[in-house]
């Protein structure tokens, strides 16, 4: 029998992770603390929801076949409003939208990869990165992160072969939480642009990041719709997860290949959501720095508890948008500990080695708690739960 396209990857690991609950019973007192995944679970304030409500009764429109690329007026309202806050000149032309950010990565790499070329990943990598390149035979080249979970230009040059279409970052970082810094963006524009190869900037959390300033200038740069291709989610800023909003940016000319996957796959983007997301970018920008005070706070209570888990041999890799990513000391490798952890803390969280290739030991001490769905109290419960876990702990090169 021949293997198919999804039989060559993994199964989800938020649904894989969902099932460790089953028959599993929580005290009132003690409930579950769900850490799992980083999506919203609050739907949209209600003046958004109103809009969307008022929508669907009132414009016949929203109901029928739109643009492939999506809607005009949402196109242009991203060009806009990018090309401020870069400082660069973004064209409607030269923006898409997408059911999500995740059809926006597969069409971006339909567009510029094929079966057998090869597509260079930082580790920990978002994993359904690594599952669409894997469905559509192309080898996920793994890129090791260096110190504080940034990857280096040079280790990736190294990596360079004739099969080589492109380098995907994800900033804020996607499991790791990291910002990448502008010069290291700039290091791998660089980089992708001497060698002909795309760079696929994932810039879903970017509404969270912790800094004033625009997180980098390659909007501005010299030949940028021939390197860069920039993706976004509407889904986190408006709480738009269920009606699947993305958006891509780059030249308008590998956006015509982008428009055959798009018509393919799902003729357009959802026309409701669309126009959310446009009342949203228009109306909610109070309420979204709302939002990001919110998760910032949540940010500094993983600082502020850290030194609790520290002292239980607990190390912080990475912090930041909706996630920390932390290294457990216990001799248990992460995918039993994740699991063990539902019954013996009433924690749900994703293992690291959910987010690296299966032969890259350093899985197995990691652990990704997403933390947009748990406040300062929560959080506080939960480091109070992981550091009183008592188990066996992992040898280390000063034991004896």
């Amino acid at each position: 029998m021949p293997v198919t396209r999804t039989a060559a990857t993994f199964a989800p690991p938020v649904m894989e992770a969902r099932r460790w609950l089953d028959g599993v019973v929580f005290a009132p007192e003690r409930p579950l603390i769900n850490v799992s995944q980083a999506a919203p679970v609050d739907p949209p304030p209600e003046p958004l929801r109103r809009i969307i409500a008022d929508t669907a009764l009132h414009n016949p429109e929203a109901h029928l076949y739109g643009p492939v690329l999506g809607m005009p007026e949402l196109r242009a309202e991203v060009a806009a409003q990018w090309s401020v806050a870069y400082g660069g000149q973004i064209e409607p032309a030269e923006v898409a939208i997408t059911s999500g950010c995740n059809q926006a990565f597969c069409a971006a790499i339909s567009a510029i990869a094929g079966e057998g070329d090869a597509v260079i990943l930082p580790t920990p990598w978002y994993f359904n990165h690594k599952m669409w390149l894997d469905m559509v035979g192309i080898e996920a080249t793994a890129l090791p992160a260096g110190a504080g979970l940034l990857p280096c230009p040079e280790a990736a040059a190294a990596l360079i072969t004739s099969r080589t279409r492109a380098i995907v970052l994800v900033t804020p970082n996607n499991p790791g939480g990291v910002e990448y810094p502008a010069e290291l963006l700039r290091a791998f524009f660089e980089l992708a642009q001497a060698h002909g190869l795309a760079l696929v900037v994932d810039e879903t959390y970017r509404d969270f990041d912790a800094r004033g300033e625009a997180p980098h200038d390659l909007f501005s740069t010299a030949g940028w719709r021939d390197t860069l291709i920039h993706l976004y989610s509407f889904s986190k800023a408006y709480r738009l997860t269920g009606h699947r909003v993305g958006a891509m940016i780059t030249g308008a000319g590998r956006l015509a290949e982008v428009e055959k996957f798009l018509d393919t796959v799902t003729i357009c983007p959802n026309q409701l959501g669309q126009h959310a997301a446009l009342w949203g970018m228009r109306n909610l920008a109070q309420w979204l720095a709302g939002e990001r005070a919110e998760i910032l706070d949540r940010r500094a209570a993983i600082e502020d508890n850290m030194p609790e888990l520290a002292a239980e041999g607990w190390e912080l890799l990475g912090n930041g948008a909706y996630f920390a990513y932390l290294r457990h000391p216990f001799a248990l490798p992460a995918d039993a500990l994740a699991q063990k952890l539902v019954t013996e803390a009433g924690v749900l969280v994703l293992p690291g080695t959910m987010f690296r290739p299966e032969d890259d030991p350093a899985g197995a001490r990691e652990l990704r708690i997403a933390f947009a769905n748990v406040d300062r109290a929560v959080i506080g419960t939960l480091f109070d739960r992981l550091a009183g876990l008592r188990l066996p702990l992992a040898q280390t090169s000063g034991s004896v």
